[in-house]
């Protein structure tokens, strides 16, 4: 051990720190594939909501319409009325859970650029 260097426990887990957090290309390019599938996967589910929210009310409204005997031009007149309108709400929904979506997104993305720029920080002044 005349010439060695001996290494302390913590210089050896800061190195196995800065190992860690650094990822790989295939590794980035895996979890981006998993982030873009999701989203996806996601974007199917909220092109849904305004189909469904029509047809639950167009149901609810023809049980009710029948229930109470309304004759088949009135009723017919009021289903179009509430299938466009719930269809309407239905897209307004969509619309407040995509601009939700993008505001998490957008945050998400600061917070990724603001640890970025500190490990890089970090790795200019060592």
């Amino acid at each position: 051990m005349d010439n060695e260097t001996v290494n302390t426990v913590e210089e050896i887990e800061d190195v196995k720190d800065e190992q860690s957090d650094v990822e790989s290309p295939e590794e980035r390019k895996a979890r981006e594939e998993k982030e873009a599938a999701m989203k996806a996967a996601r974007a199917k589910k909220i092109r849904l909501i305004p189909p469904f929210v029509m047809l639950l009310a167009g149901a609810a409204a023809s049980i009710t319409m029948r229930v109470q005997n309304y004759d088949t031009k009135t009723m017919l007149i009021i289903l179009l009325c509430v299938l466009f309108g719930f269809y309407i709400a239905g897209c307004f929904l969509k619309g407040m859970v995509d601009r939700f979506e993008r505001q998490v997104e957008e945050a998400g993305m600061e917070e990724g650029e603001v640890i970025e720029k500190e490990l890089a920080e970090e790795g200019k002044t060592r």
